[in-house]
């Protein structure tokens, strides 16, 4: 899905500054739709992933606390 409008995306605070591991979300378009999206800085006009909110606090938690397999 690629987000329509023109809404701000900012960098995420864990996102590196050498170019990799680079996610955005949009804050503005959670705000005005309650779902946040997500997307990956080195491909801007690439798809990006819908979280409804309570998801997204899931996962940034479990990524955070590592509670993940792979």
């Amino acid at each position: 899905m690629t987000v329509p409008g023109r809404h701000r995306w900012v960098k995420s605070s864990y996102s590196t500054s050498d170019g990799g591991n680079c996610l955005e979300w949009s804050p503005d378009h959670a705000r005005a739709h309650g779902e946040v999206p997500v997307r990956d800085s080195k491909a801007p006009d690439g798809p990006s992933l819908t979280f409804a909110p309570a998801a997204w606090v899931a996962f940034v938690s479990a990524v955070r606390d590592r509670e993940f397999s792979g």
